[in-house]
């Protein structure tokens, strides 16, 4: 059998119309009689056939398509944030060109020159941020760019946050509240602008109320890296009586060591605090008091910024509120408002 995709020519030979009527017939807003289209229409029916959207795009150099640059999409946070950029997308009539990196400055500009090579018309970045003459070239290239979470700064281009140290300065007041009185920072030693924000905001707040704490940062983002560091920090002898974890992900091993392996209960003998609330937070045998990244908000802000035109404009920034939801991992007493 041929393998020859139906053509607007097929389409216009069949309806027997000019290929131009075939064009304006798929083009919103251009003039074709009533009776033209329905032949054209029933012709295209019949043929199976299907603009090809990539190609009309080239033409008027726009191709729909939006890069999602990420690593360590297999995460619950960051899955969650894809999927919600996806349908954003979808929904604004863009295909989303997922290119999944690892960690380093070199994967994320080997993804870069993937998306200027296939014409994007832009690019949102989830992971390490290349160098400033690659980002300078996707803004010469007419490509725009939402960085989010990150901490660098591009002419034309959105950077998206949350108020990381805030959390992290918020993540003491409750722990104190909450009457514990040696309190402990777990964190990975990923290093990325996130992280360091809420580490930087704990250590601000314990070191400013003159709480007794320690710190421990190991390995990945994961869940596994949560069990190690709930060995580190709970099997000493002047184990925390309170952690702020900055992600959820490792905050549910932790709870895991701290209550199957150590025997801790929590929130009686450990008050515990994550950040992101992933689904994972709120299920029944974890029920994590948490700070809420508004991925919907952040995906739609930053869709629409997109799609406003505003991206030679100079250097925009959306700073966007955690909201702080608490569970069963923290000791009775604390206001939400805290």
């Amino acid at each position: 059998m041929s393998r020859r995709s139906v053509s607007a020519k097929d389409v216009a030979d069949l309806a027997g119309v000019s290929r131009a009527a075939v064009s304006r017939c798929f083009t919103p807003g251009a003039s074709v009689s009533p009776d033209t289209r329905a032949r054209i229409l029933k012709a295209a029916d019949q043929l199976g056939y299907q603009v090809n959207r990539l190609a009309s795009g080239l033409i008027r150099n726009e191709t729909g398509l939006v890069a999602l640059i990420a690593s360590e999409i297999a995460t619950p946070y960051r899955s969650h944030l894809l999927s919600a950029l996806t349908e954003a997308l979808q929904q604004a009539g863009k295909v989303a060109l997922v290119i999944n990196t690892d960690r380093s400055d070199a994967s994320v500009e080997r993804a870069m020159r993937q998306a200027i090579s296939y014409r994007t018309d832009a690019a949102i970045i989830l992971s390490g941020m290349p160098d400033q003459s690659l980002a300078e070239t996707c803004l010469r290239n007419g490509m725009r760019l939402v960085l989010i979470n990150r901490d660098e700064e591009r002419e034309g281009a959105l950077r998206v946050r949350v108020d990381d140290a805030e959390a992290g300065r918020r993540a003491v007041a409750i722990l104190f509240a909450a009457g514990c009185r040696r309190i402990a920072l777990a964190s990975s030693a990923a290093d990325t602008p996130s992280l360091r924000g809420r580490e930087h905001g704990f250590r601000e707040a314990a070191t400013r109320s003159g709480i007794d704490w320690i710190e421990e940062r190991r390995g990945m983002t994961s869940y596994e890296t949560g069990r190690t560091l709930g060995m580190a920090l709970l099997a000493r002898p002047d184990r925390p009586d309170g952690i702020f974890c900055t992600t959820d992900l490792m905050a549910c091993g932790i709870m895991d060591v701290a209550r199957w392996r150590l025997g801790i209960r929590i929130p009686e003998q450990l008050s515990l605090i994550g950040f992101d609330d992933i689904a994972q937070a709120g299920w029944e045998g974890y029920n994590l008091t948490t700070f809420r990244q508004p991925v919907d908000e952040i995906a739609r802000r930053s869709i629409d910024w997109l799609l406003s035109g505003n991206g030679g404009d100079s250097i925009k920034e959306l700073a966007i509120e955690t909201t702080l939801v608490m569970r069963r991992s923290v000791a009775q007493g604390v206001v939400a408002t805290t």
